[in-house]
């Protein structure tokens, strides 16, 4: 496994980063894994040398985190891990059970950590940006947080380049700590972020770790076009968000090409498609999500494969414009 810096930070990390939110609880979402099967995934994934791991507040509703605490207690040392999570999304019912106030971000981050076992994260993330709370307001607590030591290093997830433009620039006004990475959609099926918010990022030396880099399992080829339903994995069948972002003709059109560049190569298409991720600039650690053994040691083994600038060139090739996608 290749360890790179996150962004322009001395943090260490694998190339690949194994996303929690597949485990949990089943009633939260239908293709949710139980702690039995997230066992041996996580485990093999230190076995691979993964020594990233992301969660949310909103995964199952904190069980996600909880799982992967009992992980890492039972299966590494704390400090040969980075831990990552998110605020933002609602975790109750009540007015501040969500957003990125600081009484919601002060409660989320302890309720984080006493989900994880843990007392402090690595990589704290907003999950969304807050139209409703100052931005100051958001980055003086975010800073806080850091000088208290419940977290290392602070990141951001899906938003518009302006807006974490701002974000950036407030904290370096206030002599706050800024943003070192950017989880943001990316993927072969949807490259908007190519526009604006990748230049910027790779401009400001911070990390970019993409979300849904199989595009919610779409580019490992076993979606159908709705014609002849979408297809027969628990995941396709029932992955309602998967239906908004994708299966647009043009989509099904790059997976084809996905899928025939795989058969000439001797792999699997989420192995190419994952390929072709890992090598765009400024990319860091993809966040893949697994629900078997056997997924993850192909996407692992697809660190290995070197497309060459044809190939990537014929992957490309039809793309289109689409609308933003992934931001609420």
């Amino acid at each position: 496994m290749e360890y790179v810096p996150l962004g322009r930070t001395g943090l260490k990390v694998s190339r690949l980063c194994l996303g929690m939110m597949t485990y949990g609880s089943p009633s939260w979402r239908p293709w949710v894994r139980t702690e039995q099967d997230a066992q041996p995934i996580v485990a093999r994934a230190l076995e691979h040398g993964i020594n990233f791991f992301d969660t949310a507040d909103m995964y199952s509703l904190g069980v996600s985190e909880e799982i992967l605490g009992r992980a890492i207690k039972s299966m590494t040392r704390r400090d040969q891990v980075v831990v990552a999570t998110k605020a933002y999304f609602p975790i109750g019912d009540g007015p501040n059970d969500r957003g990125l106030s600081r009484k919601h971000l002060f409660d989320a981050i302890d309720g984080s950590l006493r989900r994880l076992g843990l007392d402090h994260v690595d990589l704290y993330q907003i999950h969304r940006c807050d139209p409703l709370t100052p931005l100051e307001e958001t980055v003086s607590a975010l800073d806080d947080i850091v000088r208290a030591g419940k977290a290392r290093y602070l990141g951001a997830s899906s938003m518009f380049a302006w807006q974490f433009a701002r974000s950036l620039y407030a904290a370096d006004r206030h002599g706050l700590a800024r943003f070192v990475s950017m989880q943001n959609h990316y993927n072969l099926v949807y490259r908007e972020e190519e526009r604006e918010m990748i230049p910027l990022c790779r401009a400001e030396g911070v990390g970019v770790i993409p979300w849904s880099p199989l595009a919610r399992g779409f580019l490992a080829g076993t979606r159908k076009p709705e014609s002849e339903a979408w297809g027969t994995t628990d995941r396709a069948k029932s992955d309602d968000f998967a239906h908004q972002l994708y299966y647009a003709e043009s989509d099904f059109q790059i997976v084809e090409r996905v899928t025939a560049l795989a058969a000439r190569r001797d792999v699997t298409p989420a192995q190419i498609a994952l390929a072709w991720l890992v090598r765009q600039p400024g990319v860091t650690a993809p966040i893949v999500g697994v629900s078997r053994l056997e997924q993850l040691d192909q996407l692992v083994t697809a660190l290995d494969v070197e497309l060459d600038d044809e190939e990537c060139a014929f992957l490309e090739e039809l793309y289109t414009p689409h609308r933003v996608l992934g931001h609420s």
